[in-house]
């Protein structure tokens, strides 16, 4: 598959995703946020990073780049979608997924490996992983608190849409320990830890992270 990584100014891990796809046995496609152009990709990630500043909100002005007005008509025709960090807050800001990402409860950037249960294999983005696997994915992150009303956080846990919850402590106030959510369809992910970071050996945390990559080549994407 041809999986494009968005680039915002401000955003941090780009490459590191571009890898991560690469490794999950992909082609990574760099796709630029000024662009009204997809360039044919098969799914689109949105990466960690602090776009445009975070100077309004995080992901308040991404929201309006021109490659999301192609993203989120993709993603309502079933695109695989996923939003890591400020990519999960961009997801919310764009009405692709419910919530918001709110300053950390404790005032502090955390930046730590972070246990976590997967709560919904079923997605097109966590289907390698078994159901309630607990897995350690890197997490950094400012405004990392996951929020919303609560008939939406019931909806949420209703209708299983809670892809990842935190284990071992809540690091960042997020309602309920939610780590990460999908809309009703599967396809779009959003998800605070940073997947692309857990990878390979190598870099010390493990390969917990890479099924959220992997996971696209056994799901059947949409027709």
């Amino acid at each position: 598959m041809r999986v494009g990584v968005v680039t915002f100014p401000g955003s941090l891990d780009d490459v590191d995703a571009r890898r991560a796809v690469g490794l999950g046995g992909h082609e990574a496609v760099a796709l630029w946020h000024g662009d009204h152009d997809l360039g044919g990709v098969d799914a689109v990630v949105l990466p960690g990073g602090f776009s445009y500043g975070d100077y309004l909100r995080c992901g308040a002005i991404s929201r309006f780049a021109p490659v999301m007005t192609e993203v989120v008509e993709a993603a309502r025709k079933g695109m695989p979608v996923l939003g890591i960090c400020n990519g999960f807050q961009i997801l919310c800001e764009s009405h692709l997924l419910p919530g918001a990402l709110i300053r950390n409860d404790h005032r502090k950037f955390v930046c730590r490996d972070q246990r976590l249960r997967i709560e919904n294999n079923r997605t097109l983005w966590t289907s390698a992983y078994d159901e309630a696997a607990e897995v350690t994915i890197v997490l950094k992150n400012g405004e990392g608190g996951f929020v919303a009303d609560s008939a939406t956080l019931d909806r949420l846990e209703g209708e299983g849409q809670v892809v990842a919850r935190y284990l071992d402590g809540n690091p960042n106030g997020s309602a309920r320990d939610i780590a990460g959510i999908t809309n009703e369809r599967g396809n779009v992910v959003g998800l605070m830890p940073h997947p692309e970071h857990a990878v390979e050996e190598l870099t010390g945390s493990g390969t917990d992270g890479l099924g959220f990559f992997t996971s696209l080549a056994a799901s059947a994407l949409p027709g």
